[in-house]
């Protein structure tokens, strides 16, 4: 096959948000010289049967990378394609903004959360050493709430935000009191949310997580809370369907 030449095209076999054109391209650069023509890109809403992007090279090298370009840029406008509907519900009924996690694909997490930004949402932590945040397990082994903001607090610059995960609403008080930057209400009803934006207003940014779900999501976010973090935009995110069409060319 090492003197014939494709044509390929990407084509997108539904309607969805691209994403990840560049590291598609890359699975075949890395194996070869290929030329290519854009036709879409990332950010765009496409109809099924959309053309994205025209390639050229040797069968060889087309052929080689065709399944890692196309999981690439499928699994990738599937998370923009899903952020991008969570991003929309959400706008219905509140000014919430929708956040990913660290729930992400070992090794693609940076792929993962910019696929987040072209759907229109917006990153938490990318790892440890973004932010201080202080879980569940974090809380049990400093001794409780205002020990373990207290305990971070002293090591912290002035300028670094400190937040919190609480799972009660006396444990909210406890935080505001010790003077969280930030509270993640965890696994709170949408009763116990409205109650917690109420008391942490002008105190403290309230983010909801845990337990949230497509079916549930519009009534987080109408309970006013600043921040919803959710972890299946990127880890549960259906793939778009993508194609490679192509004719040989000598």
């Amino acid at each position: 096959m090492s003197g014939v030449f494709l044509l390929l095209l990407f084509v997108a076999r539904q309607d969805g948000r691209v994403c990840g054109l560049g590291p598609a391209l890359c699975a075949f650069f890395l194996l070869g010289p290929v030329r290519h023509k854009p036709i879409e890109s990332d950010g765009a809403d496409v109809r099924a049967g959309a053309p994205l992007v025209e390639l050229q090279g040797s069968a060889r090298v087309l052929l080689s990378a065709e399944r890692t370009a196309l999981n690439l840029l499928g699994h990738l406008s599937g998370v923009a394609t899903l952020t991008r509907a969570v991003v929309d519900t959400v706008a219905e009924v509140g000014q919430a903004r929708v956040v990913c996690t660290r729930k992400t694909t070992p090794g693609l997490r940076t792929l993962e959360k910019y696929a987040v930004r072209v759907g229109g949402a917006a990153n938490h932590r990318f790892g440890l050493h973004d932010a201080v945040l202080i879980k569940d397990n974090h809380r049990e082994v400093a001794g409780g709430v205002r020990p373990a903001v207290e305990a971070a607090r002293a090591t912290l610059g002035h300028l670094v935000a400190l937040e919190i995960e609480v799972d009660t609403l006396e444990q909210l008080e406890e935080a505001l009191d010790a003077g969280a930057n930030v509270v993640l209400l965890d696994n709170m009803s949408v009763a116990d949310l409205t109650r917690a934006v109420t008391m942490a207003k002008g105190r403290a940014i309230t983010e909801a997580s845990g337990g949230i779900t497509p079916e549930t999501i519009r009534e987080v976010a109408a309970t006013g809370v600043d921040v919803i973090s959710i972890g299946w935009i990127t880890h549960s995110a259906p793939a778009m369907d993508v194609a490679l069409d192509f004719s040989v060319s000598k």
